[in-house]
């Protein structure tokens, strides 16, 4: 007796997309990828942007940490994660980084990607980050990753949506309010601590981005779904690339 042959497995699209647009789904097999490093022992944190320099296909910025009076961190931007592998890390050892210390606590990692219905995909996951980071109006920020629990993983589509959705109104009501913008950023597997995402908020005034914080924090998804947070590294930008034509 022969049997029916097994249905075809569907194809794996790996690509990012986004609403509609003419009549069909945005998707592209493109994104940026994210990285910070953090430093002790650092007396000139400007210094570091002048070591830096230009890198082509890399953007970055050179933060000083908050908490530490000789703390700094470089995030680093990127479409190719080769080039943070090669020419980023390189420049990470070069002579104007020997006597720091590094802080693995800090370190993230993670890409930029998409919900289903960001209506100018490229832009979300190309250009905006490096808008919004790269902005000199916009000095202040605060990462940090987060874990959600498995609980979250097994709520059906529409109810995990909800609750994206009530995160998305709060932060979408700062940067209204031109106060605060939220980076938003998977990190599945590409963390020491098994994380999920790694978050950014930038601002103008350190306030704005602790009163983020707070307001996200009565939400369904925060105060019932999120098994770790943190830790958080909040600095003040004092170089940073130009942010490049593309994106402007």
């Amino acid at each position: 007796m022969s049997h029916p042959e097994a249905a075809a497995a569907p194809a794996l699209d790996l690509r990012e997309k986004g609403a509609p647009k003419d009549g069909a789904v945005q998707a592209m097999d493109r994104r940026l990828f994210v990285q910070l490093t953090a430093f002790g022992g650092c007396r000139d944190a400007a210094a570091l942007g002048a070591a830096l320099g230009a890198a082509p296909g890399v953007e970055r910025v050179v933060y000083e940490d908050a908490n530490d009076p000789s703390g700094v961190a470089i995030l680093a931007m990127s479409e190719d994660a080769d080039l943070l592998m090669t020419r980023h890390r390189r420049d990470l050892n070069s002579a104007a980084f020997s006597g720091l210390s590094p802080k693995p606590e800090y370190a993230m990692l993670g890409r930029t990607y998409s919900l289903g219905y960001e209506p100018r995909l490229e832009d979300w996951l190309l250009h905006r980050p490096r808008r919004v980071c790269l902005d000199p109006a916009w000095p202040w920020a605060v990462w940090y990753p987060l874990r959600r629990t498995g609980a979250f993983a097994r709520l059906p589509r529409a109810e995990q949506m909800q609750m994206l959705k009530e995160h998305g109104n709060i932060g979408r009501l700062f940067g209204d309010a031109g106060v605060a913008q939220d980076m938003r950023l998977a990190c599945h597997g590409l963390d020491k601590n098994d994380n999920d995402f790694v978050i950014g908020l930038i601002g103008r005034q350190l306030a704005a981005l602790s009163q983020l914080v707070e307001a996200m924090r009565p939400t369904v998804q925060t105060s019932e779904y999120l098994e770790n947070l943190g830790p958080f590294f909040v600095g003040r930008a004092v170089w940073r690339s130009p942010v490049p034509e593309a994106s402007k």
